[in-house]
C-alpha cells in the first residue's frame, strides 16, 4: 500500500473513530472531516481495511439512510446499535441524539412519521 494510501486510510479511521456515541456522520462528511473532500465513495473501502474495530455503524448515507438492504441482517443491526446509542428512525432516516433532530428539514416541514 502506497503511504498516500495510508495517510488517506489512517485519517478515516481516525475521522470514524471519533464520531460521537449517539451521532452519525455521511460518508462525504467522514471524507471532509478526514481532509478528503469529494472521496466519499473511498471511505467505505478505507474501513474495511481496518484491523481494529471502528463504529463503522455510524456512518450512513448523505440522505441520512443507511447503506444496506433492508431486509438483510447487516441492515437490522446496524439499526440496533444505533438505537441502543438513542440514534432514532424518522421515515427511514437517521436522527442523531442532539443535533439532527433539530435541523432535519423533512421532520421540521412535515412532522415525525
Amino acid at each position: 500500500m502506497s503511504e498516500a494510501s495510508n495517510r488517506f486510510d489512517r485519517a478515516i479511521w481516525d475521522t470514524v473513530a471519533s464520531i460521537p456515541r449517539g451521532q452519525v456522520l455521511s460518508y462525504g462528511e467522514v471524507a471532509r472531516a478526514a481532509g478528503y473532500p469529494r472521496h466519499a465513495r473511498m471511505v467505505s473501502k478505507a474501513m474495511s481495511r481496518s484491523e481494529t474495530a471502528l463504529p463503522w455503524y455510524r456512518v450512513v448515507r448523505s440522505d441520512r439512510t443507511l447503506a444496506f438492504n433492508p431486509d438483510s441482517d447487516i441492515y437490522q443491526r446496524q439499526k440496533r446499535l444505533l438505537e441502543e446509542e438513542g440514534v432514532t428512525f424518522v421515515k427511514g432516516r437517521a436522527v442523531s441524539v442532539e443535533s439532527d433532530a433539530k435541523t432535519d428539514l423533512d421532520t421540521l416541514l412535515w412532522g415525525p412519521e
